[in-house]
């Protein structure tokens, strides 16, 4: 079924609460029971809904997951709603009242303004994923701050808006689009539109390429519990800064334009930077932070000879440093009784898993090994999360 309206009458809502939290091995006989008293196309449509309700409780919260509609590509799609709600609340702190939303799918961002007291013109060009956005405005009681349009974000007067935020699609029918100007619709359009509004922001892949951003523009790389989840170039705000903002929090690391840290030997501490610090090119600042340097120019891990904690990197003290050598390693981790093992890996061809069937950790004690390379030479690093 291509079409919520069914799941929008009376019938369709009883249908869906009927079928809330379906366990999956028990549809086919939900499925069956609910067929005698109900058209097939309608329960099959329920059922539907309540397995993508279930999937977005991991971005929405199961309070708002259970009210909300969604297609497949919306579930996807949508931004977290703490990534959301940090966005929505730094467009209030601009004193942006108004923005259109262009390409708003089902309408997480639009939902994140509107409860921040914004008023919201979402646009979308496909009918059913703009019939979402309108129905979720509708079940979460926020239809009187959001507007919902379907139509071509290209042919849409934003110039009574306070601010524009645009979410252009990122996939295509291969998968990711990681060429910005084969997103839909391009940034270049997306730019113009932005530097011609008050505010904006622009929702990118986390992998933009830093040079891709304009001069005009803020960078900010935005992780939620250690993932990174965006990057989001903003407008009217300042430009040239570049930023990581990790959630929850939020704690943002602002760019100071240090040069890059020195390479230095292994110290005591080694500090693992957050991955919105690594895509923003802001391990520098965490070196500083700490006052260390790095293991390797190329590999984002710092070293230091004391302990100083940072929200922008998570701390391992270091008990050993290998040569590359599996047999070693297996040896010093059955001397330690290790069957607890982490392999974390940067700059190295293993992968963890094969590390993890090689050396076979067996014992009461927990490890973390470091794939490295120190100084060019591959490299294991033994320690232990600083707690």
């Amino acid at each position: 079924m291509n079409d919520l309206a069914p799941l929008l009458t009376p019938e369709g809502r009883a249908l869906l609460d009927e079928v809330r939290g379906t366990d999956p091995a028990q549809e086919l006989a939900v499925a069956t029971r609910l067929r005698r008293d109900h058209p097939a196309e309608l329960v099959s449509a329920a059922l539907g809904q309540a397995r993508l309700r279930q999937r977005a409780v991991a971005k929405f919260g199961a309070a708002d997951a259970e009210r909300m509609y969604f297609t497949p590509h919306g579930v996807e799609q949508s931004t977290r709603a703490s990534v959301a709600t940090y966005r929505a609340r730094r467009f209030g702190e601009l004193g942006v009242t108004s923005v259109a939303d262009l390409c708003c799918g089902i309408g997480g961002d639009a939902i994140a303004l509107a409860r921040a007291g914004i008023r919201v013109l979402a646009v979308d060009r496909d009918p059913l994923t703009a019939a979402a956005a309108r129905a979720n405005a509708e079940a979460l009681g926020l239809a009187d701050l959001i507007e919902v349009r379907e139509a071509d974000v290209t042919e849409v007067d934003v110039s009574a808006y306070d601010a524009v935020f645009v979410d252009p699609a990122r996939r295509g029918g291969r998968g990711r689009i990681f060429d910005p100007e084969a997103y839909s619709p391009p940034l270049s359009w997306a730019v113009q539109v932005a530097t011609s509004a008050p505010h904006a922001a622009l929702k990118v892949a986390p992998g933009v390429p830093h040079e891709a951003v304009p001069d005009v523009a803020e960078a900010e790389w935005i992780s939620d519990g250690g993932e990174v989840k965006e990057a989001v170039l903003w407008f009217g705000t300042e430009p040239g800064l570049v930023r990581a903002t990790l959630l929850p929090g939020p704690r943002t690391l602002r760019s100071r334009g240090l040069p890059n840290p020195a390479v230095r030997p292994v110290g005591r501490f080694l500090y693992e930077p957050d991955g919105a610090v690594i895509r923003a090119h802001l391990v520098a600042e965490v070196a500083a932070e700490v006052d260390g340097g790095l293991l390797d120019e190329t590999i984002a891990y710092v070293t230091a000879d004391e302990l100083r904690p940072t929200p922008y990197a998570s701390a391992y003290e270091i008990t050993d440093q290998l040569p590359f050598n599996v047999k070693k390693l297996k040896a010093l981790l059955r001397e330690r009784q290790v069957g607890i093992l982490t392999v974390k890996k940067r700059g190295s061809a293993v992968e963890p898993e094969e590390l993890r069937k090689k050396v076979k950790p067996q014992g009461p004690n927990s490890a973390t090994v470091f794939l490295t390379r120190v100084a060019g030479a591959p490299t294991m690093l033994v320690g232990r999360p600083t707690g």
